[in-house]
């Protein structure tokens, strides 16, 4: 699977029968470096065991989860703040022979994803009246329904927004605004399937008789 030149060359190398493992890490600037053991499977999972303390008990943490429990503050970046000892140099990931192998499929069902973390980026609707697309936010389940309430009324109009007072004389976002959607992982996210929901309580809803929403609690399981 691996360059074996530079995997030899990592610290805390050791190979089981479907995975090898090493020392990585994550920089805290008030705490310093939060020391972990990476195991990368043959499916492409990545499971790392912390190790900052004697008595830390996090376990099987994705590197999402590794991160976050790091304290590293800023834009969820692993791939970029997660590191691996390369000879004496730490190097981040994203420049690893290790990421090539990285599959998100089988990282989304690690025992770690504590529940479904699914996001919603900000989504567009655009105004029949002045053709100016608005940017509806989806972070709680009230701001779902009223996006979900607006893309089914075909016509809708920016007088119809109801928790911004807007009129069609606005001006519309600029393009390199619009770029940003909000994504925690990725401001600027074209919409990968850590983000993009294909239905979940928060977006779906028991009293909508559209189709998604009856597919979903009809299939959901409880």
């Amino acid at each position: 699977m691996f360059n074996e030149e530079e995997l030899n060359l990592m610290r805390g190398l050791r190979r089981g029968p479907d995975f090898i493992e090493v020392d990585c890490g994550c920089t805290n600037k008030k705490y310093g470096d939060i020391i972990g053991k990476l195991k990368v499977f043959s499916n492409g999972q990545f499971v790392i065991d912390c190790q900052c303390s004697r008595r830390c008990t996090e376990r099987k943490l994705t590197p999402y989860d590794f991160e976050k429990h790091s304290g590293r503050p800023g834009n969820r970046k692993w791939t970029y703040h997660i590191w691996v000892h390369i000879n004496e140099d730490k190097v981040p990931l994203y420049k690893t022979e290790l990421l090539k192998y990285y599959k998100h499929a089988a990282n989304e069902v690690s025992a770690s994803c504590r529940g479904k973390r699914t996001f919603h980026r900000d989504e567009f609707i655009r105004c029949v009246r002045c053709k100016k697309e608005r940017r509806f936010r989806l972070r709680t389940k009230e701001e779902c329904r009223i996006y979900h309430d607006a893309l089914a009324a075909k016509r809708w109009k920016c007088v119809d927004r109801p928790y911004d007072k807007i009129t069609c004389a606005v001006d519309e976002e600029r393009a390199s605004r619009k770029s940003s959607r909000g994504c925690p992982r990725f401001p600027n996210c074209e919409g990968c399937t850590s983000c993009v929901c294909v239905g979940c309580l928060k977006c779906c809803f028991k009293d909508c008789r559209c189709r998604s929403c009856v597919d979903f609690m009809q299939n959901a399981e409880p």
